[in-house]
């Protein structure tokens, strides 16, 4: 094939990535790319999914109890006005024709055992319906609570790595706990329940309304009453909420880092300071909390004073009526129950409203976690071999979104098989090239490019980009489990010889088999058990064990001696093989025998070469070189 053919190629494949680019826009811009919730509404409705037929069951047995809860009051009221009195039983027609056939009241007279047994059985039927209520209302909130956190569990692992750099952890746990948890609550103990409330206040209106129209409007002037005093604090509740959940959540951002860096903590002396710190939030939080129950407690006191004021008037109205003979006894009975079963769901109606300001604002909150941009594959994303030659051509990137600011017009070749060191002080771009390369980070159009081979970097698909490059980070995250576990973890199928053949690479062999459990030592949260040179060592084991075709030091020798250093450097030049490999160092030890070498300064490569021209050329490697040598040629350590 000629070099005008493989361009021709070339370009119509890079039209085709483009036209694949186009078709996935259109298709996002129509609604059908990544999932966005509109409201909070839809959002609970996608987590209902799985969930909403134990909540329609939950409310089908809570209306039920209602009607039986109804029920009780009708049959005291028929037994003291026809049973113990000579009053005509007020019943349908039908219903009546059928008891007198069975015996009527004559017979329940003769016979009394009969009522308490039918008021036995509409109880037990009662605590049955109930017991079916809260096992199924459970379940549904369990569901429920459930698909929340996987969702949006998934969600936070979709999202991109810059992402995770804006939100704290704190914050993102909290969302995912408190706010879930304030969800589900509202939605498993007030909304399901609203079903019952206003199936309870229909029939207490209704039952009561047979009983006495007049005194049925007084018990129901206060409904209106509740629902606007209820709607006058919603607002005032959820502004209130909102602030002490968004405290919170630096509150927990605060105790999470204390207890990871724990040991940062008390190698500073940093107790005080920090047990300061977390107190003066503690009681920011604490005085939002405060002034929250301080509107809460309003609310809830001028609920009990208006169910009290309804309870005191029905009563007397009732009382005066009963005297008059407008009602009988009997109907008393039943009104006061019936207007004591009126107060429980007005009550709860208003608590709902106010509630539900509490729930909004925790549902916004998980909103803001579903409805972030995802990080998403390129169109018509390519898997090229990745055992080619890398190069940075023109790059220029900002964290903030603008170009220049962490690297400006950065070039660099990076050899396919060949062991690169990048060198620089803090802050000059050397691991922020790796980040890119990673695709960690994007590059923005108009910033150059980075090519694999013939392949452009942001046509190639990320997940397969992160699965051919191992990275090693200079401060290496370890979980807490065993060193096995964390070597292995990126490694779905290996042996027991495979992690120590990486750990042996990785000089870490020995200071495991000094171990008393060997490789199922347990590390700790973070690898807090082991030193800062076995947690690098682990993670370079962890790098070796893929063995991708590039592999990645991002100064992750720093924490080791420099006896330790070339032992390890010496071993990966045997075992690597053909991959490419790319030193990232402070210090010049680390990256001096590399078959190339860039040294970058305020995000610019200012000088390219081996070490021989390097040190020729007199500049900056120079430099370095004397600073950190001795007149014996050895590294100058660190007091």
């Amino acid at each position: 094939m000629t070099i005008s053919s493989r361009s021709e190629n070339s370009e119509s494949a890079r039209l085709y990535v483009k036209f694949c680019r186009y078709i996935v826009r259109k298709m996002k811009e129509t609604g059908r790319g990544q999932k966005q919730f509109k409201s909070s509404a839809s959002l609970v409705m996608y987590f209902l999914k799985g969930s909403t037929g134990f909540f329609l069951l939950s409310m089908v047995f809570a209306s039920a109890v209602s009607f039986l809860d109804m029920v009780l009051p009708g049959m005291i009221s028929f037994t003291v006005d026809s049973v113990i009195g000579d009053k005509t039983p007020n019943l349908p027609a039908s219903v009546l024709l059928w008891f007198e056939n069975a015996g009527g009241v004559e017979l329940l007279r003769r016979q009394p055992v009969l009522i308490a047994v039918s008021v036995i059985a509409v109880a037990l039927t009662g605590a049955v319906f109930r017991f079916c209520f809260r096992y199924f209302n459970e379940v549904a909130a369990e569901r429920f609570v459930k698909r929340i956190r996987d969702e949006s569990f998934a969600k936070i692992l979709r999202l991109p790595y810059a992402w995770h750099g804006a939100n704290s952890t704190g914050d993102i746990i909290q969302r995912c706990t408190s706010d879930v948890e304030t969800v589900k609550v509202f939605i498993s103990e007030q909304l399901t329940s609203l079903i019952r409330v206003v199936v309870l206040i229909a029939m207490a209106i209704r039952f009561m309304w047979m009983i006495d129209p007049f005194m049925t409007g007084i018990a129901s002037i206060f409904i209106p009453v509740v629902i606007g005093y209820s709607l006058f604090f919603y607002a005032k509740i959820g502004d209130a909420f909102e602030k002490a959940d968004t405290e919170e959540g630096r509150l927990s951002a605060i105790a999470q880092e204390n207890l990871t860096g724990v040991r940062v903590v008390r190698a500073f002396g940093r107790e005080r300071f920090e047990r300061e710190r977390f107190e003066k939030q503690n009681d920011y939080y604490t005085g939002f909390w405060i002034r929250l129950m301080r509107i809460l407690s309003l609310n809830w006191v001028t609920g009990d004073v208006m169910t009290g004021l309804q309870y005191l008037i029905v009563n007397i109205m009732g009382a005066v009526f009963c005297v008059r003979g407008t009602i009988t006894a009997g109907q008393f009975i039943a009104f006061v129950s019936y207007n004591s079963l009126l107060i429980w769901p007005v009550r709860s109606l208003g608590r709902v409203i106010s509630e539900m300001s509490k729930a909004g604002i925790s549902i916004e909150r998980i909103l803001y976690i579903m409805n972030a941009e995802e990080e998403t594959e390129p169109e018509g994303a390519l898997r090229p071999p990745m055992d080619r030659d890398i190069r940075f051509e023109h790059v220029s990137f900002g964290y903030s979104g603008d170009s220049g600011e962490a690297l400006t017009d950065v070039s660099l070749e990076i050899p396919a098989g060949a062991t690169v060191g990048i060198l620089g002080g803090t802050g000059s771009g050397k691991s922020t090239l790796m980040y890119l390369l990673e695709k960690l980070y994007p590059l923005q159009e108009g910033c150059g490019r980075i090519m694999i081979g013939d392949a452009d970097l942001s046509d190639i698909s990320n997940s397969y980009v992160r699965s051919q490059i191992g990275m090693v980070l200079q401060e290496p995250f370890l979980f807490s489990r065993s060193i096995e576990d964390n070597i292995a973890i990126t490694s779905r199928n290996y042996r027991r010889e495979d992690v120590r053949r990486a750990s042996k690479t990785a000089d870490l062999l020995e200071a495991v088999d000094r171990f008393p459990s060997g490789f199922e030592t347990f590390v700790g949260e973070r690898g807090v058990t082991l030193s800062g040179g076995q947690k690098q060592r682990t993670a370079i084991a962890r790098m070796l064990i893929r063995k991708c075709p590039v592999m990645i030091f991002d100064d992750s020798l720093s924490a080791v001696d420099a006896e330790t250093d070339a032992r390890i450097r010496a071993a990966l030049r045997k075992d690597t093989g053909e991959a490419t490999v790319i030193l990232i160092s402070h210090r010049i030890t680390t990256i001096m025998h590399a078959d190339r070498i860039a040294v970058m300064e305020k995000g610019r490569v200012m000088e390219t070469g081996t070490h021989e021209e390097l040190l020729a050329l007199g500049g900056i490697y120079r430099r370095i070189y004397d600073l950190q040598m001795n007149e014996t040629g050895e590294e100058v350590q660190d007091e």
